[in-house]
């Protein structure tokens, strides 16, 4: 499974760089909002300083709602870097978009899915990836981890490259079980990647190699 991080702060990216396992970012205009990034010239910067961080994709989210303002966004987009992956929201224009892009060669993120239904619209229309809010479902008690299964089953049963990128991550146990039931991407924040790294056994474990080792010098 790739691990990407779902941010737009460049300190967080580095440090998940750093620990050798990270594939990719995706962000948002909240997100960009969220670390001061506003204005279109500096958005447009910052997705390219993201870029030249990491050296897997990057999803750089369009504002229009139309398919019009779609296409000439996601073509800047596409245009800033090579890593750059257009995403669109989960609405009938932007499933066009998606067609639009894809017969072109320019990878997508169809987002804000919800339903079985949605990913297998944006399969259709090629998308390169689509994005299951997991997170957002369980805030509303529904199972959004049933939703991928569903999702994991249609695509599999249809043979569609497109991949199930698990998104709105709360927690380390949805990265386990995303990866469980066969969620090729999950993003996520730091702390849900960090927190892979966690168990009480291996702090007494290497406290007692410590512990050990001083005992003996």
């Amino acid at each position: 499974m790739k691990f990407f991080i779902d941010t737009a702060n460049l300190a967080q990216i580095e440090e998940a760089q750093a620990l050798g396992v990270l594939d990719g970012v995706t962000t948002n205009p909240s997100l960009m909002a969220k670390e001061g990034i506003t204005g279109k010239d500096n958005i447009l910067k910052h997705y390219v300083d993201i870029c030249n961080i990491v050296e897997g994709d990057v999803s750089a989210e369009v504002i229009a709602t139309d398919f019009e303002g779609m296409v000439k966004e996601g073509e800047e987009l596409a245009s800033l870097h090579p890593q750059i992956v257009v995403k669109l929201p989960m609405i009938a224009d932007g499933i066009k978009a998606c067609k639009y892009f894809s017969d072109r060669g320019i990878r997508t993120n169809v987002t804000l899915v919800f339903s079985a239904g949605q990913a297998l619209l944006a399969a259709k229309a090629g998308a390169t990836y689509v994005s299951p809010f997991l997170g957002r479902l369980d805030d509303i008690s529904t199972d959004g981890l049933n939703l991928i299964a569903e999702i994991r089953q249609i695509y599999d049963n249809y043979e569609f490259d497109t991949q199930i990128l698990a998104a709105s991550i709360r927690h380390t146990m949805h990265v386990i079980e995303c990866a469980k039931i066969g969620s090729d991407v999950m993003t996520g924040p730091l702390s849900s990647i960090k927190g892979l790294l966690k168990h009480p056994l291996t702090d007494i474990g290497l406290a007692q190699f410590l512990a050990d080792y001083k005992k003996g010098n």
